[in-house]
């Protein structure tokens, strides 16, 4: 015999309902620590110096962290080597 059991809400208290927890806008981050980020949970250092862990992909069009974008055009051009 299955028995169905009543739905239990597990989530924090104070966590948004509304469903949108999209940044509110991106940071730039070294490529080589978004996928150990993204996999591992550990956290990451934007060049504006905001820490977080990665949890979404920018798309084509979101808004980007304008002091990141200062500093990162502001770096001479090279490789990503750290």
């Amino acid at each position: 015999m299955t028995q169905t059991l009543p739905e239990t809400d597990t989530r924090p208290e104070g966590t948004d309902t509304t469903g949108d927890d999209a940044p509110k806008m991106f940071h730039y981050v070294r490529k080589n620590k978004i996928a150990e980020s993204a996999v591992m949970g550990t956290h990451v250092v934007a060049l504006c110096g905001e820490v977080f862990p990665v949890t979404r992909s920018p798309k084509p069009g979101s808004p980007v962290c304008p002091d990141c974008k200062r500093i990162y055009e502001g770096l001479r051009p090279g490789g990503d080597d750290d």
